[in-house]
């Protein structure tokens, strides 16, 4: 064995210690792209971490979405905040965080979604999540519309036992929320 384990815990298990401890190793796996409302993002659900005797070598996290398709609104486990410490890439233990927010998903949630940056997509693909090929949305403050440019063509599903996976032309319309809405 490498030492290695893999740990899930609810934000309100998380003691102010870990919480620390997983916020840096984000800050340092994004180079300083991870901001307070990222970090937001992916608190209030469960969070599944590698770490060593180092520390956190890994993390993600689940959290509920409201996303709605062709007027039906659904519960979607979201995924956030999913990085690997740079000198532990390419050892699986992207796979084994995934692999235990999946399971999360498969049991609670109606499908999974996230949205992917050009590095992560790779993985999510390796894995079995679908490229959404439709238009993305969002039921903001200025009402229901389309997401900026930016953020369309990046969202990933992962279907369920639950229900099928919604189908374009329909655009997927995610709830608000401040800074990035996927």
């Amino acid at each position: 064995m490498d030492g290695t384990s893999l740990r899930t815990a609810h934000t309100y298990e998380l003691s102010p210690q870990a919480r620390t401890a997983l916020r840096a190793l984000l800050d340092t796996a994004f180079d300083g792209e991870f901001d307070d409302e990222d970090w937001d993002h992916g608190l209030g659900g469960i969070h599944a971490w590698a770490a060593d005797a180092s520390g956190p070598l890994a993390h993600g996290s689940v959290v509920q979405r409201r996303v709605a398709h062709h007027g039906v609104w659904y519960r979607v486990g979201y995924v956030e905040a999913v990085a690997v410490r740079a000198d532990r890439r390419r050892e699986g233990l992207g796979g084994r965080v995934m692999a235990a927010l999946e399971r999360v998903i498969e049991q609670a949630y109606d499908f999974g979604a996230l949205g992917a940056t050009d590095d992560g997509a790779a993985l999510y693909r390796a894995r079995g999540w679908r490229l959404w090929e439709g238009p993305a949305w969002a039921c903001g403050p200025g009402g229901t519309g389309p997401l900026p440019d930016d953020e369309q063509g990046c969202t990933y599903l992962w279907p369920t036992a639950a229900r099928p996976l919604p189908q374009p032309p329909e655009p997927l319309v995610f709830d608000w929320r401040g800074g990035d809405v996927l």
